[in-house]
């Protein structure tokens, strides 16, 4: 049997942690459209409001230097771009080759970041290995900072002084996309789908799911019975054979088309994994 269980120390932090893998998906769209049209075409230092960093997910579109060249170091990973995610006071960044965060604030049309932590992962790839740092340094050289909207599309620009200039293009976050902060749920996936009837989908294969609860130690203290979910997890493809454990969030669904479920999952992260 090949477990691969988060350290039971670190489960009271799974419990309460902000979530840092937010999911690339579509949905509901209307609060970020109502969100975008509200911002205005380009901000500026005196009224940028850093609160729109934290209702997108931000993934790298186009980076340049002074020369206007392509600064290929930042693009290691073609099918995943680099994403910045801002959480209350929190920049943290995604797919380099580890994760990394730091504190921040937007002060006189500034990116300020503290010190950079990171995972201690190995990457062999010496572009993926060498993205950590080619990141982190460009967001530790306080650029400048702006938002503008076209259409329905964000795009922030990080301009460093040296001419460096980042873009990124916002995605909604799940929080946006669905109106509210959602509720945090453990969900246990069996290792096994199984038919299921579904009123769309015929043949239609479930995931098993039931929740679970845990104490403030970490203990499991529940478990309820196992149930068909009707529906997918956004952020997560199930592995047949493979028992998880996720951390996800629950969100209400307004006004949801006939026969679709009233309530949406999206992936914060795999808690444990074992065959």
């Amino acid at each position: 049997m090949n477990h691969r269980p988060l350290l039971l120390a670190l489960l009271p932090f799974v419990l309460t942690a902000c979530p840092q893998t937010p999911s690339n998906h579509g949905g509901p769209a209307a609060a970020a459209s109502t969100t975008i049209a509200a911002a205005s075409t380009a901000t500026t230092a005196a009224s940028f409001d850093a609160g729109i960093l934290a209702r997108y997910h931000w993934r790298l579109s186009a980076a340049s230097d002074a020369s206007g060249k392509r600064i290929d170091a930042l693009f290691a990973r073609p099918d995943k771009p680099l994403q910045l995610d801002f959480v209350r006071d929190r920049l943290s960044v995604s797919n380099a080759c580890n994760r990394i965060g730091a504190g921040f604030k937007v002060e006189g049309g500034r990116l300020h970041t503290g010190p950079m932590a990171q995972t201690m992962m190995a990457c062999q790839d010496k572009a993926l290995a060498d993205l950590d740092s080619a990141i982190s340094h460009r967001l530790q050289d306080k650029p400048s900072l702006s938002v503008q909207s076209e259409g329905d599309v964000p795009r922030l620009s990080l301009a460093a002084d040296n001419g460096d200039t980042l873009v990124f293009t916002g995605e909604p976050t799940a929080e946006t996309r669905y109106g509210d902060a959602g509720e945090t749920v453990f969900l246990e996936v069996a290792a096994d789908t199984r038919p299921c009837n579904h009123p769309l989908i015929p043949n239609k294969q479930c995931l098993q799911v039931r929740e679970r609860k845990y104490g403030q130690n970490g203990v499991v203290q529940s478990s309820g019975a196992w149930q068909p979910l009707y529906q997918d997890i956004e952020g997560y493809t199930h592995q047949p054979g493979i028992r998880n454990v996720l951390r996800v969030k629950r969100y209400t669904v307004k006004n949801p088309p006939a026969d679709a479920p009233s309530t949406a999952y999206v992936l914060d992260m795999v808690v444990e994994s074992a065959r």
